[in-house]
């Protein structure tokens, strides 16, 4: 695992009994973490090529969901993990259907060609092209795996709904798609073994709701007071602009290939499937889950 963040430890917690889960990790407190997830821990930065020597025939698979840096339009730290693990044969790559850009709205599958807005998009999209290029070749299998906004019991908008941040008014509102981490850990699993080279997965549930929408809903599970609506113009001056461009992004995905090619039976098919299950004041509160078409 190059990337031993909340899915990465989940993903370790449900298969190192089935396999030998190895993370890669740079601090001795993350190395904690994942040795209590049931991996091994070893210590390896992929910003220094000279620590990456010791990964050199470790394993066959690889689970890639190292961010990119933080700047610059490539992605070194993905071209030193391809030329220190190159005895890996099969890649699955954990990328952000950011890659896409605004959509209006549309719905669209993965032959979508990506049109990257912001910086952070563009260096997705080179990591993405570099394996693409790598599995070409031959070398490797890889899988790119395209992740919507991750969601969990203690991944909700709690503190933004206590914060009062706004959102956008229903008129200028945007589509939005989301996954469940513990069924994103499952996705990354299925798509070691199920996935086919140099294929694209949407890697998302089958939620239909514009942002503001998902907002309310878990106002409503939690019993917190519903985001103040605003129009696109007043709520781009009231945010950051790192905030606003996760807000004006509007798309929203086909998740056939997941289903078809990968089979995956997601636990939670829908947000408010989740949110009637946990929230603390009855459900959802008239939010009803969505029957699952994932099989």
């Amino acid at each position: 695992m190059l990337g031993c963040g909340d899915v990465g430890l989940r993903f370790a917690r449900e298969q190192a009994s089935r396999m030998r889960v190895i993370g890669v990790v740079r601090r001795a407190d993350a190395a904690d973490a994942v040795r209590a997830a049931g991996a091994i821990p070893i210590r390896a930065d992929l910003d220094d090529r000279r620590t990456l020597r010791r990964l050199a025939g470790l394993a066959d698979r690889v689970l890639h969901s190292a961010p990119p840096p933080g700047a610059g339009l490539d992605d070194p730290r993905t071209r030193r993990a391809l030329a220190a693990l190159h005895a890996a044969g099969t890649w699955v790559y954990l990328s952000t259907t950011g890659v896409y850009g605004d959509c209006d709205g549309a719905r669209f599958d993965e032959t979508r060609r990506p049109a990257p807005r912001n910086e952070r998009a563009v260096r997705r999209v080179a990591a993405e092209r570099r394996l693409r290029r790598r599995a070409a070749s031959g070398a490797i299998r890889a899988t790119i795996l395209r992740v919507p906004g991750i969601y969990a019991a203690d991944r909700l908008p709690i503190e933004r709904l206590q914060r009062g941040t706004p959102a956008l008014i229903d008129a200028h509102d945007v589509h939005t798609n989301h996954i469940h981490a513990d069924d994103l850990a499952r996705i990354a699993f299925f798509a070691l073994s199920r996935g086919r080279s140099q294929r694209t997965v949407h890697a998302v549930d089958d939620t239909t709701l514009k942002m503001g929408e998902y907002f309310d809903a878990v106002a409503r599970a939690f019993a917190l007071p519903p985001p103040p609506r605003l129009s696109r113009e007043a709520l781009r001056a009231a945010v950051s602009p790192m905030l606003w461009s996760f807000m004006s992004e509007s798309r929203r995905l086909d998740n056939r290939r997941l289903r078809r090619e990968l089979r995956v039976r997601l636990r939670w098919p829908t947000v408010a499937a989740f949110l009637q299950a946990h929230g603390t004041h009855g459900g959802a509160d008239g939010v009803r889950p969505a029957e699952s078409t994932v099989l």
